[in-house]
């Protein structure tokens, strides 16, 4: 039995699909459900479901009989603007603190989402070791739970015993629900397949042009096979970039979109919007060296590739 957290979520739901399919289907399920986020799970095979506040009083009473192989938790609040100090420390920190401690003390394999959000402008690199780790400066709320969380589990000496996972920007079906914080794909997708224009922001930087600002791009079906990787290798631990090791331009992943949609590519550069201009990271790489030393070999998808295919998902509003 592997319980997944998040479930409904984005890269929870891809990862119950991904496990769907190499054919298990004794999954414990926990998420707060919403009209959107409830189709990211309608066709999942599942034992059982718990709203994330019914499954932490379960954890926090230790009322929880069974030992399961693994929790893998990625339920989180992923917003960037959210400016709610208060919910990020309950619902990303003491929430995910609660749960890593039950599962250490029942000596259950612990893997959970991070974020590449905790690099902040990126003047401290994008290593994954601890010393990078401790200097990183978030930019923004989310970050910063992130960062806590990593930190916690550095200070306790648990790298060890848990896998963190720090998710670079990650693209691809079942985040319809996310609203603004959806991928740039799934945002332009629509106005280019009926109007043939999409829009990206403008740099405020001399040294970066309009449009050529840098992501790590990875697509969410190789973002799940290294949780996946992590599940399978329970000895291998520690705190991990989940990256393509590679930064793509805005204008790159622009032109991948209009190539899949068939379309010339018909670019307006827009203001970006005062809040973000402090908080905007013109460069993010993720330097995954650390994870190709502990035996993950796998190549990720091009970002050409993987837009062409999430496409096919998005001109059917079709789940993974």
């Amino acid at each position: 039995m592997v319980i997944v957290t998040g479930a409904a979520g984005f890269i929870g739901s891809c990862i119950v699909a991904r496990l769907n399919e190499r054919g298990q289907k004794d999954l414990v399920l926990v998420d707060h459900l919403d009209e959107f986020k409830k189709k990211n799970i309608e066709r999942k095979s599942y034992i059982q479901y718990y709203d994330k506040k019914d499954f932490l009083d379960l954890v926090v009473r230790d009322r929880w009989v069974e030992r399961p192989e693994a929790v893998i938790h990625m339920g989180a609040c992923s917003s960037t603007t959210l400016q709610d100090a208060r919910y990020f420390k309950e619902n990303n920190l003491e929430y995910t603190r609660s749960l890593a401690q039950w599962a250490l003390r029942r000596g259950i394999r612990f893997i959970y989402a991070s974020s590449a959000a905790t690099y902040g402008d990126g003047s401290a690199g994008y290593k994954d070791d601890d010393a990078t780790i401790r200097r990183c400066k978030p930019l923004n709320l989310y970050g910063q739970s992130k960062q806590d969380f990593d930190l916690w589990v550095l200070d306790n000496g648990l790298a060890a015993k848990v896998v963190g996972l720090r998710f670079f920007n990650v693209f691809g079906p079942n985040e319809y629900h996310k609203s603004d914080m959806r991928s740039v794909v799934a945002k332009a997708y629509q106005g280019i397949a009926k109007e043939g224009r999409m829009a990206l922001f403008k740099s405020y930087r001399k040294d970066y042009k309009d449009g050529e600002q840098k992501r790590d791009f990875i697509y969410v079906k190789d973002a799940v096979e290294v949780v996946l990787f992590f599940l399978d290798h329970p000895n291998c631990s520690g705190i991990f970039n989940v990256g393509s090791g590679t930064a793509r331009t805005w204008n790159e992943l622009a032109r991948a979109l209009f190539a899949a949609v068939g379309k010339e590519p018909d670019i307006e550069y827009i203001a970006m919007p005062a809040h973000l201009k402090k908080r905007y990271q013109y460069f993010t790489q993720a330097d995954i060296t650390k994870l190709r030393k502990v035996g993950y070999t796998r190549r990720s998808t091009s970002l050409e590739t993987a837009v062409a295919d999430y496409a096919g998902y998005l001109k059917d509003n079709r789940y993974w």
